[in-house]
Order: C-alpha cells, then structure tokens, then sequence
C-alpha cells in the first residue's frame, strides 16, 4: 500500500493552521501556519509535491454544536476552495482545538504555531473517527 496524505485544516480569516498525516501511519503532526490569503497556492503546492489522500477542515461551533458566523465562512471558503483543488474535503468538529492547542504550544519548550498545533488536533480527531462517521464537505 502506497502512504498518502492527509491534509488538516484550521481555518481562520487571516490565518491558517495546516497539519499532515501519511494515511498509514496516522498520526498528525503540526506542518505549518500560513495566511489565509495564501492557503489555496499552499494546498496546491502540498498536493502537487506529496500525493494527498483527503483535506480535513475543522468545522467551527459554538459549545452547543450550533452555527456561528464563523461557521458560515468557513463553509463558504471550503465551497470555494473545492472548486480549485480535486481532492475529497471533509468536516471534523474542531470544538475546543484551539484552547487544548494554546495550551500545548504554552507547555512545548520548542516554538510552534498555535494554528499549525490545533490542525493536528483536528486531524488526529478526524483519524480516530471510524470511517463510517466522516463528513464529506
């Protein structure tokens, strides 16, 4: 079997968390945090040099698993981004990756992108979901 990756995605307005995974190993790990602006060139870069499975985007809510503004963008930048890249997207719940990631990069002894740290949260909980229970954008 030839490892693919996975991509994860915490998207924000102005910034971008991005996380990989080999879909043998299954373990995600912080890649990089860029613009918000830049992150279509990005993934076309990462799909083109590394033969990419699937895009996972952390689904933003509020605590009561409703919608938010915030939802509502996110979607629509994904709609907008599957028009671009041939990959398969799928959502995963990013309730609370943000904080668990603050308070990784603040116990880390070593620099590391907040964004970056919650998209392999995002990404770990996406791989740790059977199979059955994954949401395709």
């Amino acid at each position: 079997m030839e490892a693919k990756d996975l991509l994860g995605l915490d998207v924000g307005q102005a910034h971008t968390g991005i996380a990989r995974a080999s879909s043998v190993a299954q373990i995600a790990v912080p890649l990089a945090g860029v613009k918000t602006s830049e992150l279509i060139q990005t993934l076309q870069k990462l799909i083109k040099d590394q033969e990419t499975e699937a895009i996972v985007i952390g689904l933003p809510r509020n605590l009561s698993s409703e919608d938010t503004a915030q939802t509502k963008w996110v979607r629509d930048w994904a709609a907008a981004a599957k028009n671009q890249i041939a990959v398969p997207f799928y959502w995963q719940d990013e309730a609370l990756t943000s904080k668990i990631a603050g308070l990784r990069q603040a116990a880390s002894k070593k620099p590391m992108d907040e964004h970056a740290v919650a998209a392999a949260i995002i990404l770990q909980d996406f791989l740790d979901e059977p199979v059955a229970a994954r949401v395709p954008c």
